[in-house]
């Protein structure tokens, strides 16, 4: 199956793509309309959801924890389609920072972030991903490989969460490094980034208020994609398991014949 990329600005989700014609490393490309990636659906609106719904997707999988779901809310349903939520972060992790965050409190930010403190937050959160959520990946990989396809993977900005979900599979699927970087990076362009306000999710956008200025500063590398930090997954795959074949077999149980299935859903 081949189809014409499909990426249209979508008013009320961010970071909406589809991951068709990635190349591997062995000539294949990854197929059109089999593989999205995007923020969450919780403000999508009704020709967002009709333009979804028309994907004709199997499962969208939410990477949200329940806190990011009670700030921003729930996706909306999709007629047909399998929503599952596999948190890929601790609610409590991280709370009383983002707390700080919501309350503008500079003096602790700084204290926090400058430095490069921010960078190295960010490293870290996704060595945690990689070394400790082995069972949800396998979850993913598994049923992926058993046909969950076409299929929609997101967290709260489709960046760092849904971006290793994505960055794994494509390494399952073979898809060359820098393919798979440049695919992560197209998430700072500016119409894809999450919008990010002081106060209550449930005001109206324009009663939220604006970041300060330097809190927005310290703030970027958390709503940045970087090479350092997908360098940091890889680090460590390479230190939990010594290659990405010995992870995705070992680490996350993704045998030969379960690979091949997953290859043969997922390019052409």
């Amino acid at each position: 199956m081949t189809s014409e990329a499909l990426e249209p600005v979508l008013a009320g989700v961010r970071n909406f793509r589809d991951l068709g014609g990635l190349p591997t490393t062995d000539g294949r490309r990854v197929r059109h309309g089999m593989l999205y990636r995007s923020g969450h659906l919780a403000r999508a609106t009704e020709e967002d959801a009709a333009f979804l719904g028309g994907l004709g997707l199997h499962t969208v999988y939410d990477f949200r924890n329940e806190a990011d779901r009670a700030l921003d809310g729930l996706d909306v349903a999709l007629p047909g389609v399998r929503n599952v939520n596999i948190p890929l972060s601790d609610p409590a992790h991280g709370a009383e920072f983002w707390q700080l965050v919501r309350d503008g409190a500079v003096e602790r930010l700084r204290e926090e972030l400058a430095g490069g403190r921010a960078v190295v937050r960010m490293q870290e959160s996704y060595r945690d991903i990689v070394l400790n959520r082995t069972a949800e990946h396998r979850r993913v990989l598994s049923d992926l490989a058993a046909g969950s396809v076409p299929v929609l993977v997101h967290c709260a900005a489709g960046k760092d969460r849904a971006g290793l979900s994505v960055a794994i599979t494509l390494l399952a699927l073979g898809v060359e490094r820098e393919a798979i970087e440049a695919d992560y990076l197209l998430s700072n362009d500016p119409h894809r980034r999450y919008k990010v306000h002081r106060g209550d999710a449930d005001r109206e956008e324009g009663e939220r208020r604006a970041i300060d200025p330097e809190v927005r500063e310290l703030l970027a590398p958390f709503f940045d994609a970087r090479p350092a930090y997908l360098a940091a997954a890889y680090a460590a795959i390479a230190e939990g398991w010594g290659d990405v074949d010995t992870y995705l077999g070992a680490g996350l149980g993704l045998d030969d014949a379960a690979r091949g299935r997953l290859r043969e859903h997922f390019l052409e």
